[in-house]
């Protein structure tokens, strides 16, 4: 996204939140540091006003699709938490500030937090400069991780994270099922052509190839494997052979001698080549997207300590059950 395009929501009390910090004193505390400070870099700024709408919804629409959002911590104001929380379990670039001398709580105490005194015009001058890098970094970065709840739920590493990879391979290892099954078809409907003079020799159950696509159309539709756009264009690309296979494939059961011939050009022609090396590649590919996603399970899983999902299904299976029935 583009700095002209960026949105800034600015979490902030509304009312009096202690002696010194007054309903006006948050007011200019917006109005004249925080909004000139961000615009100054071309982004939008702005909080909540209160009107006759439903101010709760219109605050949590904010949190959820502002591009950044800036939480300020001073006096503990219980809104501004919640708000931080709501943000925080949707989208990372948030920056949290407050007042010199706020003590933060346990939960927010690891986050980096820019701190102001505006009452010492160097501390100030050096808040406007980290409070303005801080935003650029945001633009920059924007898929940088600064939530600890979204790390948790859905980072490397995470509980999630093991049961997205489990799924992936169980897909894939259903997709590589697919295409040996495939390539063994091909090759048994080639053998039989090359092979049989008497065509009405071929069991009847193999005379109709059935070529199989479903688990390669999901992949490619639902891009569930963590690959560049090359991998999806091979998918592509092997998804439109087996369709044009489907179109094109000569039905053995109908087969006489004049067949014959055309039915070797297709598996023994160009066509029939190219066939059978992208199948063979396209497999490779997939054992080694497979090979990794297992080594990459197998790590994970020894690195943070979490059980496997088979282990875990283990332990469920194991307990006792008796007192139910």
């Amino acid at each position: 996204m583009s700095v002209m395009n960026s949105e800034c929501f600015v979490i902030m009390p509304f009312s009096k939140s202690s002696e010194e910090h007054t309903e006006e004193y948050w007011t200019q505390h917006f109005e004249k540091l925080l909004k000139p400070i961000i615009e100054e870099l071309g982004v939008k700024t702005y909080r909540v006003e209160v009107f006759r709408e439903d101010i709760l919804k219109k605050i949590i629409q904010s949190l959820v699709t502002s591009y950044i959002v800036v939480a300020d911590l001073t006096d503990h104001n219980p809104n501004v938490f919640w708000e931080l929380g709501v943000r925080q379990s949707f989208k990372h670039n948030t920056i949290t500030i407050a007042e010199e001398g706020t003590k933060l709580p346990f939960d927010v105490s690891s986050k980096a937090t820019i701190f102001y005194n505006l009452s010492n015009e160097e501390k100030l001058a050096q808040f406007k400069k980290n409070l303005k890098e801080a935003i650029k970094d945001c633009i920059a970065n924007p898929k940088k991780s600064d939530s600890h709840v979204l790390e948790s739920i859905s980072g490397r590493g995470s509980f999630y994270d093991l049961i997205r990879l489990d799924d992936a391979k169980r897909r894939i290892e259903s997709l590589i099922i697919e295409t040996q099954n495939n390539i063994r078809n091909y090759n048994i409907s080639k053998n039989m052509v090359a092979e049989l003079k008497d065509i009405s020799q071929i069991p009847f159950e193999l005379r109709t190839v059935m070529w199989r696509t479903r688990c390669l159309e999901f992949l490619f539709v639902n891009r569930y494997l963590d690959e560049d756009d090359r991998f999806y264009k091979t998918t592509e690309q092997i998804l439109r052979v087996m369709e044009n296979m489907c179109l094109v494939t000569p039905m053995l059961n109908s087969f006489n001698e004049v067949d014959t011939n055309e039915a070797l050009n297709l598996y023994r022609g160009r066509f029939g080549r190219a066939v059978t090396k992208g199948l063979n590649v396209w497999l490779d590919t997939l054992e080694k997207v497979y090979e990794n996603i297992t080594k990459r399970l197998q790590t994970m899983i020894s690195e943070t300590r979490l059980k496997s999902l088979s282990e875990l299904r283990s332990s469920a299976f194991d307990a006792d059950y008796g007192s139910f029935f």
